[in-house]
């Protein structure tokens, strides 16, 4: 046995929830370990509504759908086998049977903890990036020893988080790969790790740098569904934004504003940077969007500012009763931007949505303040049938709010200069929305347990509260600045719903409904938290649920919706879960949903993010219908190695390659690059990395 592989350390138990300590600290600095930001005294789903509304309207997908790889012909056979651990532990070898357009006929993937991408028979994967790996044209080949921020913002960054998969014109057979890289594990990075108050103002510049997103020009293998990166000299579009040096233009009603001015930005309209992003979304007119989420955790000094400050600093989760959180980066040592003692505006410039154009490489990147500053797990887009943009948003803490952004201006359809010129200002103004959720069954019936309601599911109405329009303040006290900045403040102000961490929110294309992962709130309906209701039905609810709202009418730029749960998560033989009324038995165990996404069926692609140790299993990529005779039939796809984190999954429009970033490998406490807990995906020690799978028989993924 390799040395490697005999010092692994062993599977820890979880804490503050269902996640290790080590994802605690680097992830959300801690958060589980102090109060709720959210102290708002809302009000909950305790009204009534004597019958249940109709769920009405399908909405037409307009030209978003030609964004996906609509990649046609026949596949070759096989591409080379994955060089990562790659296993089939479904019992059997068969090819999966051939099915209907749709239908999920792949062999689940058993609940396992191995240190290995796990696939169902008759597939293959293989890695496409790794931390590291060469982006830029002339970038050093990693060396684990010889790590520096200027090496490190020419090399694919750590923690890889949303995928996003656009072709290039004309070609079937190359395609720009975006990611992003939410944060970093510095024991898992640099040799000889002591502490994060030993490491060097190198080491932390180079953590600084391995923050941000890559753009990477990617290569059919063959006619097969893997995809390699392009290599050679002329990278034309390959580049990285980091934390460390990029600068972001502000755009929007905020941009300017006071609140947004430093020393260094007088006019507060330039933020170099960007923190903690997590999940996106593809745009109709070929940009990316990422979410910066945790930013909170960067900053250190919020003890010094005023006490007006303190109240609005705390609101977004940041330390103002000590100089250095617990667990703190002590980026100040190398920034001093990240001492809001001497800064205290400079935390006001992270928690945007950013848009990227890889089209461009000469591009500035830009936060966009009109969609609200909050911990956005990222941002999706949809045209609604009249023309206007909307975009949902989840804001993921434990009892924070689902809101939606409608496009002042409308979408221009075609491939023109002008028309996508003109698509790039769509997000600059519109109107933001935050929603307030009722349910239809009496509160008795909402006991916590998970237990149905009389009506057989848990379901009711909802309504949009508008925020803000263009420069138009609709919460009495606030400007428009105030609360595009401030929006959390914002939302408690009008009476928004406190969710069960609303993360990633993808509309369908098929259906025009919305499906949102509320992830686990292990703090619902305990103490003097908010208590269970039917949208949050269950108390301490580590296992999470799906949320699908249907916009009445099926327009989306409306202000009303009904909503219902199709998947309460858990262990199926667990009385507290549901899975669309489909037979318990022949479903997967799933816990903590994270990121969603669909295929050209309409099949919900579900991955999760800290799957509790009672389940014995590793985090996994899950599939289910959510239409038709198999509506809850879920499957599990594939899992990730120990410790590790499926996020960002992608699948192309041909539905020949399903994407995913294995993020944070051997996240487990004690830990370190020299004592790893993983060895994936090359041995040695962990690499987060991007995953693609597919099919050797040149079916589509899934069916």
């Amino acid at each position: 046995m390799p040395d490697s592989i005999r010092r692994l350390l062993p599977l820890l138990g979880h804490s503050g929830g269902n996640r290790d300590a080590m994802t605690c600290l680097y992830r959300c600095g801690n958060a589980c370990d102090h109060p709720a930001p959210n102290e708002s005294a809302n009000s909950y789903l305790g009204d009534v509504v004597s019958a249940e509304m109709t769920r009405r309207g399908v909405m037409r997908a307009g030209a978003a759908g030609g964004l996906v790889l609509g990649l046609g012909g026949a596949l070759a056979a096989a591409g080379p086998a994955t060089a990562a651990p790659v296993t089939h532990p479904t019992g059997h070898g068969h090819t999966p049977k051939p099915g209907k357009a749709g239908a999920l006929t792949f062999e689940p993937v058993k609940p396992n903890t191995l240190d290995a991408v796990t696939i169902p028979a008759g597939y293959r994967s293989s890695v496409v990036i790794r931390w590291g790996d060469p982006v830029v044209a002339g970038a050093p080949a990693f060396d684990l020893h010889n790590q520096s921020a200027h090496r490190q913002s020419l090399q694919f960054g750590f923690n890889n988080d949303f995928v996003g998969v656009l072709p290039l014109p004309g070609r079937h057979d190359r395609a720009l790969l975006v990611v992003n890289h939410e944060y970093t594990n510095e024991e898992l990075m640099f040799p000889g790790f002591t502490s994060l108050d030993a490491l060097t103002v190198g080491q932390l510049e180079t953590a600084i740098a391995a923050h941000g997103l890559s753009v990477v020009e990617i290569e059919r293998v063959g006619h097969t569904g893997e995809w390699k990166p392009v290599t050679g000299h002329r990278l034309r579009y390959n580049r990285r934004f980091t934390a460390l040096a990029t600068e972001f233009h502000l755009t929007g009603p905020a941009a300017g504003s006071a609140a947004l001015r430093t020393a260094a930005d007088p006019r507060g309209r330039t933020v170099i940077g960007t923190l903690n992003n997590c999940s996106g979304g593809v745009t109709p007119w070929g940009t990316v969007l990422s979410g910066e989420e945790n930013f909170n955790q960067y900053f250190v000094g919020g003890d010094a500012v005023s006490d007006a400050e303190k109240v609005r600093l705390g609101r977004y989760g940041i330390t103002t009763t000590a100089r250095y959180p617990s667990g703190s980066r002590k980026w100040d040592r190398a920034q001093e931007r990240f001492d809001l003692a001497k800064h205290p505006n400079e935390a006001n410039r992270f928690g945007w949505v950013v848009e990227v154009d890889p089209f461009d490489p000469d591009s500035t990147p830009r936060k966009h303040t009109a969609l609200g500053r909050l911990k956005h797990e990222g941002a999706n887009v949809i045209v609604a049938k009249n023309g206007h943009v909307v975009a949902y948003l989840g804001d993921d803490e434990r009892f924070e709010y689902l809101y939606k952004f409608v496009s002042e201006k409308k979408f221009l359809p075609g491939g023109s200069h002008l028309a996508r010129k003109h698509n790039l200002t769509l997000l600059e103004s519109g109107t933001l929305y935050v929603a307030k959720i009722t349910g239809d069954s009496p509160a008795a019936e909402i006991d916590g347990t998970g237990q149905l309601p009389s009506d057989g599911r848990f379901d009711g109405t909802g309504q949009w509260i508008k925020l803000v329009s263009g420069n138009k303040s609709f919460v009495p006290g606030m400007t428009a600045a105030d609360v595009l900045t401030f929006t959390r403040q914002a939302g408690d102000a009008v009476g928004a719903t406190k969710m069960d961490r609303p993360e990633d929110v993808q509309p369908s294309l098929r259906t025009g409904k919305i499906y949102a992962a509320m992830t686990n709130n292990t703090n619902r309906g305990v103490g003097s938290y908010a208590p269970v209701d039917e949208a949050n039905p269950r108390k301490a609810n580590k296992h999470g649920h799906i949320f699908e709202i249907t916009e009445d009418c099926g327009d989306h730029t409306g202000t009303s919706f009904t909503w219902q749960l199709p998947i309460v998560c858990g262990d199926p033989a667990a009385a507290d879960t549901y899975f669309g009324g489909y037979d318990k038995t022949a479903v997967s165990p799933i816990s903590c949903p994270d990121n969603v996404a669909f295929d050209s069926a309409g099949n919900l692609w579900i991955s999760t993010d800290g799957a509790p140790s009672t389940l014995k299993t590793n985090d996994g990529l899950f599939a289910v219908p959510v239409e038709g005779r198999e509506k809850g039939h879920l499957k599990q796809f594939l899992s990730v190695p120990i410790g590790a984190e499926t996020c960002g999954p992608f699948i192309t429009g041909d539905d020949k390659s399903v994407f995913v970033a294995v993020q944070h490998p051997g996240e487990i406490t004690g830990a370190t690059v020299d004592n790893p807990a993983s060895v994936w995906p090359d041995g040695g020690y962990a690499k987060p990395a991007v995953v693609v799978t597919w099919r050797p028989d040149g079916g589509p993924v899934g069916s």
